[in-house]
């Protein structure tokens, strides 16, 4: 029988140099995890420096010791001793560190692939449960071994020089364009690594604006949309209807004009050129979305992504719904870093802002967690007046067929609000400029 990939002498190398050295102990201590050493004599004495560091207490042979003690676990003092003896230099300590790191993975992935046979073989496991519980896996053995190395200043600030270059040139766009004027003049586009929020009560047109804002982006950028909602075919009509200009009520009944069936099939022919991509997978769950993303980047090198509604989603299975939206909404953002594209979630807002005599939204209605608020680089919500049956605006303009877009959270610019045309009767949103104008096809004008 083979044995699991191990390096006894470099754990005892490691965790000896950590009790002879304080630096050794900086070095390795967020390389590693208890789990990370494969005897469990190891593991207790790496858990008791873990926990004198947290402490900012002392580290040597007998705080170590008198700490394992703390802990209920019998680890006679010679035997650290002999370990501490063993150590000649701590020279090379991150690399041991990382060896160890490795051997841990392999013993990781070996056993994964050994719980996934005998479950394979199980008639009575749902195979797409087991599929999502494997990627679960592999991602929670990603999270605690594979860390991003940290970067000098000086590095950063060339790749922030060559990138302001770039901008000042004109051969780099500053981020993904919305194809809505007021709204881009503002944001300067959707940067990579974002996470922005749009929110809104029901019937405020969160789909229809994300659907638009999808549609603007797909001309440039490859887009992936996930629908937690509605079905891929229904979002399809919806950008059918909002492209030919045909309601979507005749889409579902048939009863269409001559000059509207030639208007669907321009529709029809302009939207199979674009880039996008639609999952409607129901209740997705975060892990999921990741591997989906991940796919879709290496594949369709995808510059957006999409969640319609962030609330639909699932994340580790918890009591509290709370903690779990923290959880998705901490891991999109970690998505949107991961994969370096923006991504925006649909939020629901809770019920206090029907409450109120003022219906705008603020950043505290933001629904079941406050995390969402902290994790987004940009929140915006929607807002329609005329659905709550107010006419004019207090300076008297008229709002009707109006929506306000709030950008109430910006991490890295302006707040601000700007006013688009909503076409209901094409659940499509475009710039107050072009409501007197023909239809234009070309980007960044948007539908």
């Amino acid at each position: 029988m083979k044995q699991a990939p191990q390096s006894i002498e470099l754990e005892k190398a490691v965790i000896g140099a950590m009790m002879l050295d304080r630096d050794a102990v900086t070095s390795a201590i967020d390389i590693l995890h208890p789990d990370s050493f494969y005897l469990d004599t190891h593991r207790q004495i790496f858990t008791a420096i873990q926990q004198l560091f947290a402490q900012s207490s002392a580290i040597d042979l007998l705080t170590v010791f008198e700490q394992i003690k703390r802990n209920g676990v019998n680890i006679p003092l010679h035997e650290l001793s002999e370990i501490t003896s063993s150590v000649g230099s701590s020279a090379h300590i991150e690399n041991h560190a990382r060896i160890i790191t490795q051997k841990h993975i392999q013993r990781e992935l070996i056993r994964l692939g050994h719980d996934l046979t005998k479950d394979g073989y199980d008639e009575s496991i749902d195979v797409f449960d087991l599929l999502d519980q494997t990627e679960a896996n592999l991602f929670k053995v990603a999270q605690q071994n594979l860390k991003r190395e940290i970067k000098a200043l000086p590095e950063l600030t060339i790749t922030a020089h060559k990138e302001l270059e770039a901008l000042i040139k004109g051969d780099k766009p500053p981020g993904v364009m919305s194809g809505y004027t007021d709204l881009d003049n503002i944001t300067h586009g959707w940067q990579k690594s974002d996470l922005i929020i749009i929110a809104g009560r029901p019937a405020m047109g969160k789909t229809a604006f994300a659907l638009s804002v999808a549609r603007n982006v797909a001309n440039l950028h490859s887009v992936a949309i996930f629908s937690l909602e509605m079905s891929d075919v229904q979002l399809a009509k919806r950008l059918i209807s909002a492209e030919a200009q045909v309601e979507g009520d005749k889409l579902r009944s048939g009863n269409i004009r001559e000059d509207e069936i030639k208007r669907l099939n321009d529709a029809n022919n302009k939207l199979g050129e674009l880039r996008m991509f639609i999952d409607d997978t129901p209740a997705i769950s975060i892990f999921e979305l990741r591997a989906k993303c991940r796919r879709l980047k290496m594949k369709h090198d995808i510059g957006l992504v999409l969640i319609d509604y962030l609330q639909l989603m699932t994340g580790e299975k918890t009591n509290n719904r709370e903690q779990e939206i923290s959880t998705i909404s901490r891991n999109l953002k970690a998505i949107a870093k991961e994969i370096n594209v923006p991504v925006i979630a649909l939020s629901q807002l809770s019920r206090k802002v029907e409450e109120r005599s003022d219906k705008r939204p603020l950043l505290s209605d933001l629904r079941e967690s406050g995390a969402i608020e902290q994790d987004a680089d940009l929140v915006m919500f929607l807002y329609r007046a005329e659905y709550y049956g107010i006419t004019e605006d207090a300076n008297g303009n008229n709002v009707v067929g109006l929506a306000e877009v709030n950008i109430a959270k910006h991490r890295n610019g302006k707040t601000g609000k700007v006013m688009l045309e909503f076409e209901d009767k094409y659940a499509r949103f475009r710039n107050l400029q072009d409501r007197n104008m023909g239809f234009d096809d070309d980007y960044p004008v948007p539908f």
